[in-house]
């Protein structure tokens, strides 16, 4: 009788998917069996792997549709070298808790100071939370859509857009928008918000130019700027690029000398003249 059930726990577990759980269940139940387990520390035990395997599969399925170019981590920012930036902040923005009250982010700053990779690595710690992003640049952004309208498929593309529970428009003003272009992301930014899905911004414009980045129209940019900051964390970076800090330790501006980061030992100490 118990060699039946045995049998028919393996082609219940077979039957309902549970893969990792099947492979486990005669190591689990001999284990059980020596150690005299309680039913519900052997279920307990047998549907842990089961549970770890599915979750990753769910990781692996949002990183794959989340469009990173990239993984970079806080842990890998240098923000000794960005002390405008809170840490204690942006670690808090990593739990993924604004996305549940439906908050923005927007990062601004001048180029090469790191509004990417923080962008970047909160969309990662977002997607290994199990929730789904999408990471594009905002000038990729109004050129798939201006294709889909041409092709049609704007429904579906929208739909693309304003699923994803993040997400990431990168590099917004480095370039301006034409005034279909705008109006398509003018249209992201409304959906979004009527949905209360967060989105993450980088731009190297303040708010104030923000009438370039929609086709100079004024009123769509404050339309615009009025549902992105009605829930938002703005991080405003104040600092040197990191690429041009790098070419200057290199030496590669003109008249420059390659520098050594961290100097090492005590600085030479200046000789007092020789009394007269």
């Amino acid at each position: 009788m118990s060699v039946n059930y045995e049998q028919l726990a393996a082609d219940g577990l077979e039957q309902i998917g549970a893969t990792t759980s099947r492979s486990q269940l005669d190591q689990v139940a001999q284990q059980a069996a020596a150690a005299s387990w309680s039913y519900s520390h052997f279920l307990g035990r047998l549907l842990e792997p089961e549970l770890a395997a599915r979750r990753q599969r769910v990781i692996d399925i949002c990183l794959n549709f989340s469009g990173l170019p990239w993984k970079k981590r806080l842990s890998d920012f240098d923000f000794s070298f960005q002390p405008s930036i809170d840490h204690a902040l942006v670690e808090e923005l990593a739990t993924g808790r604004f996305m549940s009250e439906g908050r923005n982010i927007i990062f601004q700053g001048p180029p090469g100071v790191g509004k990417t990779h923080l962008a970047i690595a909160l969309g990662l710690a977002c997607s290994e939370q199990g929730h789904r992003i999408l990471f594009i640049t905002a000038l990729d952004l109004v050129r798939r859509m201006k294709t889909a309208f041409t092709q049609n498929r704007m429904p579906h593309y929208m739909k693309m857009l304003t699923t994803p529970k993040l997400l990431i428009v990168d590099e917004v003003g480095y370039l301006g928008l034409d005034t279909q272009q705008a109006s398509l992301l003018f249209q992201v930014i409304c959906i979004r918000y009527e949905k209360q899905l967060s989105t993450i911004i980088t731009s190297n414009k303040a708010f104030s130019e923000w009438g370039h980045v929609f086709a100079g129209d004024p009123i769509m940019a404050s339309a615009a700027l009025d549902r992105l900051l009605h829930r938002a964390t703005v991080i405003n970076i104040k600092g040197d690029s990191y690429r041009m800090r790098e070419k200057r330790l290199a030496g590669l501006f003109p008249g420059s000398v390659a520098l050594d980061p961290q100097p090492k030992g005590p600085l030479p100490s200046k000789s007092k003249p020789p009394r007269r």
